[in-house]
């Protein structure tokens, strides 16, 4: 089992969902960030527990060369969408991107079934669809006027 599997087995007995990891270097210092996710949103003690619950695997099995910081946090409410699993946990939401072909696209994402979502144009009920495999791009957003 590898070391993301092992983190994704601790963070769903914590109740929550593994986002993503990601490995980064800010101001010389490497980060090794975990980002969880919950329906029900997740909160500072969420955060402590997964990073206790954590902290003994990388002590086993280092993530990262060197000194690095350990971060558990939200991905937060606008939020890059990388994996077909981003955009499953994103159903509801308001999403945006890019196409290969350079087209943009914005709508709340209302379905991703068999590669294809389905978005309802922003102030419409009008849909649209998108292939996954045509997305150069995407990200949930928030609408901020309302």
């Amino acid at each position: 089992m590898n070391l993301e599997e092992q983190i994704k087995i601790v963070v769903e007995g914590c109740g929550v969902y593994l986002y993503d990891i990601v490995t980064t270097n800010e101001n010389g210092d490497n980060i090794f960030r975990i980002n969880i996710t919950s329906p029900d949103g997740i909160n500072l003690d969420k955060c402590q527990e997964v990073s206790m619950m954590v902290s003994p695997i990388l002590d086993i099995n280092e993530p990262m060369k060197g000194k690095y910081r350990l971060e558990v946090s939200s991905p937060g409410i606008e939020r890059k969408l990388l994996k077909k699993e981003h955009f499953l946990c994103s159903i509801g939401e308001n999403i945006k991107g890019k196409e290969f072909s350079t087209e943009k696209f914005k709508g709340k994402l209302l379905s991703f079934e068999d590669d294809i979502l389905t978005l309802q144009y922003p102030d419409s009920n009008d849909t649209f669809t998108i292939n996954f495999d045509d997305i150069l791009s995407a990200s949930t957003y928030y609408d901020w006027k309302k």
